[in-house]
């Protein structure tokens, strides 16, 4: 069905017709129907130009630095009446997700590379799932895909010094993370 094809809106017209008639359904038109085939949502004219205002009003003020511009976000709320206000979130620079931190670990270097996983897992300030780690250009242990698990797997019960040397930096992924994590991991 092509919402934008006029014999397939009219054939629905006329089908969507005969079942208003038979439910006693009123309104039923070809605007109506072209607009639920294609989900048009209606808009109202007041929003948009209110959005139109607030960015012509910031092309303004960034142009002509007349005023301080907006920061990073606007909240407009229109249910009963005109309110809004900007404001800046702050990044939390220990923040693992946002922040420019890096995370550290201190491990003995006869641990286990099995054992630095689990240490990563419930390390308050982790709390990974089901970590990957590399060093460098080395692939310490993969989750997946299965193949580079099984590849990787004989290195979870060697010693962490024999991979790699203390204040090593690790790149880490998780599914608790959106992008990478740099683990510096020192022998205790």
């Amino acid at each position: 069905l092509d919402g934008d094809d006029p014999e397939h809106i009219n054939w629905l017209v006329e089908k969507a017709s005969e079942r208003a008639i038979q439910f006693n359904i009123s309104g039923v038109n070809y605007s109506l129907t072209q607009g639920v085939v294609k989900n048009i949502i209606p808009a109202i004219a007041s929003t948009n130009a209110i959005i139109a205002a607030v960015c012509t009003n910031e092309a303004l003020k960034l142009v002509t630095s007349c005023n301080p511009f907006l920061d990073n976000y606007l909240f407009y709320s229109g249910d009963e009446g005109i309110h809004s206000y900007s404001f800046c979130f702050e990044k939390d620079p220990d923040c693992l997700v946002c922040g420019n931190r890096q995370g550290s670990v201190t491990i003995s270097g006869d641990a286990t590379l099995q054992d630095l996983i689990d240490e990563l897992k419930v390390n308050r300030s982790f709390q990974l799932k089901a970590p990957t780690l590399t060093c460098g250009d080395t692939n310490l242990y993969f989750q997946n895909p299965k193949e580079l698990e099984e590849l990787t797997r004989p290195n979870l019960d060697k010693k962490l010094c024999d991979l790699f040397e203390t204040g090593s930096t690790l790149t880490t992924t998780d599914q608790t993370l959106p992008t990478s994590l740099q683990v510096t991991v020192s022998f205790s």
